[in-house]
């Protein structure tokens, strides 16, 4: 078991102090690895960022003949896919009826046959690869989040009689079950009815992406670098209606350049200021490993119908036991406390199985809700050789896989009908969605209220292993991080992005930017975008230097 760790090193391979239960069996030594790059090159397709979506996409161009580099700020697998709860569904978070609001028939059509082409494209692969990762098809249960007997059970039964007509209507094998039961919840809690949804699928995902690395590795026309951070990405050329001709050029941190045909930008965000970021919310989600008797309940995915929802699934522990991966508890990045999340969770999860053992993992990780529930996956607006994948909406896995086919497709010119509703440059459905964007953009102008507000008076009010926004009368708020050994960092606290001013994750122990979500180590280190920098160290001895002469 290994919950925590505060190894300087450890925000290089994933995005928090608390290792997610992937680990368990599957620790980052395991991982393929590659140098950075230490010099310019031409490459037909450049994909940034080394998660699901990068190397998905990566799988499916190289499959098709293309060549490929892929770089990544940090190590391979260190965002949000190693911090996922593992779920592979079909049944959307957001659900189908809200979807066919904002996109149509046809639109939930797409989502609908898209995802479920990802859950089976994840067995192909890994039967094609030979890639032991957990996979198996399970149904999935959505419940309501009151017991029987509370009248708000029977408005969200009806909601799910609902979501059960539309989902059947699309194709999906769906039904809503009265007195639904499941093997061993034996708590008190009676929530029994619920909507099933069969052909669901749950793997482990970090397996599962190793080995596609590993078989990409041995590929002629790949290459990978680490290590290797983009900091601006910018179309070159002239290209009108086809004639012409434009190539991507991206530079990366350490001065080099990448010349590229096209380029995708698989970083959870886009590396832009505006446009599709202004578009999503931005939100934490928590997650526990508890270890049960092997056996003891039903090998399902469990949802309830909650706003901050519950989402429950098995993993791998050991001979006797599996683990219950229990997640939820959702809020906005930097704007609400994170203590009291794992406590929420670990509570709900006892009083319904009454054999759960001791919690061994918990971690938070991302999500990125577009207002219109569907992600961004195909040509960036106002390009024509930029690609982003973005907006996951709680479904990353899927769409990271299905963005592989659709990105490959579109760099090829061929036709598909899902790509539409998921078009970066769609109108409609982001018109509908006005007033929640003009809500949201709201709330985030508010968060700059942080420049009149210090988390701390005096540096030395931080315990060791923490860290607080000093803000000093007439000077630029500073990011403090004390460590264990009480020695003392200091960074600017605004965020590169918009320059807002971060907030201290004691979760996670790292500075998160309540204005798009982007985050930082306690070292700095950006391991979330928009932004594309580290924070910037203050140096005290320059800043009194600086006032002497003004003097």
């Amino acid at each position: 078991m290994a919950t925590s760790q505060s190894d300087p090193q450890k925000f290089l391979h994933t995005s928090g102090v608390n290792e997610s239960v992937w680990v368990h069996l599957d620790p980052p030594s395991n991982r393929p690895t590659f140098s950075a790059l230490d010099h310019d090159l031409e490459t037909e397709v450049c994909i940034v960022g080394a998660g699901i979506a990068g190397i998905s996409t990566a799988y499916e161009l190289v499959s098709r003949g293309h060549e490929v580099t892929l770089v990544e700020a940090r190590e391979v697998l260190s965002g949000e896919t190693g911090r996922t709860s593992g779920h592979l569904s079909n049944a959307l978070d957001d659900g189908y009826v809200n979807i066919k609001k904002k996109h149509g028939q046809s639109g939930a059509q797409a989502a609908a046959d898209s995802h479920t082409w990802a859950i089976n494209r994840v067995a192909e692969i890994a039967k094609s690869l030979n890639i032991e990762c957990e996979y198996r098809k399970l149904p999935a249960y959505e419940i309501s989040q009151y017991p029987r007997g509370d009248q708000e059970h029977d408005k969200e039964v009806e909601n799910l009689k609902a979501e059960v007509a539309e989902a059947s209507n699309l194709g999906l094998d769906a039904e809503f079950r009265d007195g639904l039961a499941i093997k061993g919840w034996d708590g008190s809690i009676d929530q029994r009815d619920g909507a099933v949804f069969n052909g669901q699928a749950t793997f482990h995902p970090t397996k599962y992406l190793n080995g596609v690395l590993h078989w990409l590795k041995e590929q002629p026309k790949f290459q990978c670098f680490t290590h290797t951070r983009v900091v601006s990405l910018e179309e070159k050329g002239i290209e009108v209606f086809g004639i012409g001709n434009t190539t991507v050029q991206i530079q990366t941190e350490a001065g080099h350049t990448i010349k590229c045909g096209d380029a995708v930008e698989a970083t959870c965000v886009p590396l832009q200021k505006l446009s599709v970021i202004a578009e999503m919310e931005y939100n934490r989600t928590y997650c526990i490993a508890m270890r049960l008797p092997k056996g003891y309940v039903e090998d399902c995915l469990i949802y309830d119908e909650a706003e901050e929802y519950k989402y429950v699934r098995l993993t791998a522990c050991d001979d006797t036991h599996d683990y219950i991966v229990v997640g939820g508890c959702d809020h906005k990045v930097g704007q609400d406390d994170p203590t009291g999340r794992f406590e929420e969770l670990e509570n709900w999860t006892r009083e319904r199985f009454k054999k759960a053992g001791p919690v061994d993992y918990k971690w938070s990780g991302q999500i990125f809700e577009p207002v219109d529930y569907m992600a961004f996956i195909g040509l960036n607006q106002g390009m024509k050789h930029t690609y982003i994948v973005t907006g996951d909406s709680g479904n990353g896995l899927t769409h990271g896989v299905l963005a592989g086919k659709l990105i490959s497709d579109e760099i090829e010119g061929v036709g598909n009908p899902w790509s539409k509703p998921y078009s970066p440059s769609r109108l409609l459905s982001i018109a509908k969605s006005l007033p929640t964007m003009l809500g949201h953009d709201i709330q985030i102008n508010m968060q700059y209220k942080r420049f009149l507000e210090s988390d701390l008076k005096d540096i030395e009010d931080l315990v060791p292993g923490s860290g607080g926004v000093l803000n000093p009368t007439a000077k630029s708020p500073i990011a403090v991080y004390k460590d264990d050994d009480g020695k003392v960092e200091e960074f600017s606290a605004l965020c590169p992005h918009l320059k807002g001013v971060v907030c201290w994750n004691s979760v996670e122990r790292s500075f998160d930017c309540p204005v798009h979500g982007s985050r930082f180590s306690k070292d700095g280190i950006c391991i979330q975008g928009p932004a594309k920098a580290n924070l910037s160290p203050v140096d005290r001895a320059a800043e009194s230097a600086q006032g002497v002469e003004a003097s």
